[in-house]
């Protein structure tokens, strides 16, 4: 059945700007996380190069803030205002946009044979909202005493009271709280896309287990966006109301702050914890299972064979998407929680292992054999699996409530979430890049560079995280701006080491920017299948597909997605739109 019989736009307003096209809005969301990382990394650089020299005059620092910065010199509350925006701006601008809603929104409708999304208005809007929650939260350096310094957790009461609680705590967390709100907005916009495309909008002869692992990564995760970001949506509200009408839902009776007593009574700071967590975990598998599909797929079409079983991929990917909802609380080990309610939710913390340890056990017992072709795609793939791994493993120590009490305020979990949730999905976003940006621009991406990327950031990172556990060991409390305490003089060069190494890793990160947009006008021509894909991206009849999509034709479907290792025509594979039969199939009815 064909339904969109919008004809293509003829000015440039329409076309690259208020664009109804999931092709132009999925550019667009990339352009956003683009942004939004080198920002980020801009904040991370700041900070590190307090971290090691407290005493440094960074220059030009003061002109973003002259009480923050004074002489160029970052005061602590400073720091926690820049460490705020920096995990904000990562988690949700980045972390959360590029996988899934920018490479989900361009490819899902092609891999699944449709000619956009259902509701193309509502895609477009998904964009707009979360470009202007951008906005909104980025306004934050700019008004009144700067951004909020709460984290990107934003813990009440302190993020409840108002300025009383320190520089951002009023209008920075007002403006942090309605930028969230608008994000959240945005996502469930297009996770009301992204479902009924999967469900209902299928090209003849796609049955749910033909699907290519990439859409169920996505449609998986729409699932959990829909559920996740329902909860924190209200929640910020009500801290907005708190602030601004006067309510107590986050503040609690006779709550005193720098000798002022706070005109609130009968809230709950602990409801906070259990609204923004119970969306905070499976916010961490939003990020990461668009990963995972995107990995598997590019990794089955260098290895030119299937996934030792296609199915067990989707269930695992599906059993961290339940799980991730039964776990929230293991972040809350340190509130008081009752004993027996920490072992009930450190329980399904070591049971969420299991789908983890499966997806890399498939992965790797896939590798085994083959013969993997090494492109900037398949090793920033393989890159993703190492990283899931090293900073995974560290998880295990956290699911247990009596290490956990030890090491939550120390850099041993900030070693473990950037590890597994940042530089994890980060590797994923590069290795999506460089597989699809010839199928996205009509133009390949220089390898050359791409490998010298791939190997900076990769020894780059493990030179940055990995001591993170190390510090956390040794003790050394996250958030601290300074460290002025005697038993933490010793870890100074350690600090200093990372810094260094933060730089050279953010630094190679200009390869890629220049890579990309180098390549996007001068890069080489790409033919309309490079990587020899079986999938229906590949067989647009041009390349970068029309505006429809498949033209005149919608395809028919009919083989499983990764026909590879069989004799046909067109050598080791048989594309999925193709009536051919071949000699050797390996489907699973």
């Amino acid at each position: 059945m064909r339904y969109n019989t919008t004809p293509p736009p003829t000015t440039f307003i329409r076309k690259h700007v208020f664009s109804l096209d999931h092709k132009v809005i999925g550019k667009q969301y990339y352009a956003l996380a683009l942004l939004a990382a080198l920002v980020g990394m801009v904040l991370s650089w700041l900070m590190r190069i307090h971290l090691g020299w407290t005493a440094a005059a960074i220059p030009g620092l003061q002109l973003l803030s002259k009480d923050g910065a004074p002489g160029g010199v970052m005061t602590p509350e400073y720091y926690l205002q820049l460490m705020t925006m920096h995990g904000t701006i990562m988690v949700f601008f980045v972390l959360t946009t590029a996988p899934f809603a920018a490479f989900g929104n361009y490819f899902l409708p092609i891999q699944v044979g449709a000619e956009d999304m259902p509701f193309p208005h509502f895609n477009m809007m998904s964009f707009w909202v979360t470009f202007v929650g951008f906005l909104v939260l980025i306004a934050a350096f700019f008004v009144g005493d700067g951004p909020s310094l709460g984290g990107w957790t934003q813990y009440a009461p302190l993020s409840a009271v108002g300025s009383v609680a320190g520089p951002g705590e009023g209008t920075g967390t007002i403006l942090w709280a309605t930028s969230i709100a608008l994000f959240c907005v945005g996502q469930l916009l297009g996770a009301l896309n992204f479902i009924p495309t999967t469900l209902d909008l299928r090209a003849k002869g796609m049955s749910m287990m033909r699907m290519p692992l990439t859409v169920w990564g996505w449609f998986i995760t729409s699932c959990m966006g829909l559920t996740a970001f329902a909860v924190l949506m209200p929640a910020v509200i009500l801290l907005i109301l708190d602030h601004v009408a006067g309510t107590s839902f986050f503040v609690p009776s006779n709550l005193v702050i720098n000798d002022q007593l706070q005109p609130h009574s009968g809230g709950s700071t602990l409801l906070w914890q259990h609204l923004f967590w119970f969306f905070g975990h499976p916010e961490v598998y939003i990020a990461i299972v668009p990963g995972m599909g995107i990995v598997s797929h590019v990794l089955i079409t260098s290895m030119r064979k299937p996934m030792l079983s296609h199915r067990v991929i989707i269930y695992s990917m599906g059993a961290l998407a339940v799980l991730s909802y039964m776990v929230y609380g293991h972040h809350m080990f340190v509130s008081g929680m009752n004993p027996f309610s920490s072992l009930a939710f450190s329980f399904p913390t070591l049971v969420i292992t299991i789908p983890s340890t499966i997806l890399v056990l498939m992965w790797i017992g896939s590798l085994y054999g083959s013969k993997l072709r090494i492109t900037s795609a398949s090793l920033f793939a393989l890159g993703f699996v190492s990283m899931f791994v090293s900073g995974g493993v560290s998880g295990f120590f956290l699911a247990q409530p009596s290490i956990d009490i030890m090491l939550h305020a120390t850099y041993f979990v900030v070693g473990h979430f950037h590890m597994v949730m940042g530089v994890a999905a980060m590797f994923g976003i590069f290795s999506a890049t460089y597989f699809w940006f010839p199928k996205m621009t009509g133009r390949m991406m220089n390898e050359t560079l791409g490998k010298i990327h791939f190997w900076l950031s990769f020894v780059g990172t493990y030179c940055i995280f990995m001591p993170f556990h190390y510090l956390g060991m040794a003790g050394n409390v996250r958030r601290y701006s300074a460290f002025v305490v005697e038993y933490l003089q010793p870890l100074i060069p350690v600090h200093r080491f990372i810094t260094v190494a933060a730089l050279i890793t953010g630094a190679a990160q200009l390869i890629f920017v220049y890579n990309l947009i180098h390549s996007r006008f001068w890069g080489e021509p790409a033919p309309d299948n490079p990587w020899e894909g079986t999938s229906l991206e590949w067989s647009t009849p041009t390349t970068p597909p029309p505006h429809n999509n498949f033209g005149d034709h919608l395809p028919a479907v009919y083989h499983d997605p990764y026909q590879y290792g069989v004799k046909c025509s067109t050598g080791d594979y048989v594309m999925q739109a193709s009536p051919e039969q071949v000699a050797t199939v390996n489907e699973e009815k």
